[in-house]
């Protein structure tokens, strides 16, 4: 089997999807100043478009990315 025909076939894909290379670095105080196109670029971004209010995406966004809790 030619492998490199099983690797180039892989890494297609119709998604335009890609993982950013750094973590989101706010604190919880910058969450919730955030402007809120700027909240949804960065969930976007790390492929998590969410549908709700502002007050919930910024709750949502805290627990993806907050490590302790708020």
């Amino acid at each position: 089997m030619d492998y490199s025909v099983v690797r180039s076939s892989c890494c297609c894909s119709d998604s335009s999807f890609q993982m950013p290379l750094h973590y989101p670095r706010y604190t919880q105080a910058d969450y919730e100043i955030m402007p809120e196109w700027r909240l949804d670029c960065l969930l976007k971004q790390y492929g998590l478009p969410i549908i709700a209010d502002l007050h919930q995406r910024r709750i949502f966004a805290m627990g993806a990315f907050l490590w302790s809790h708020y």
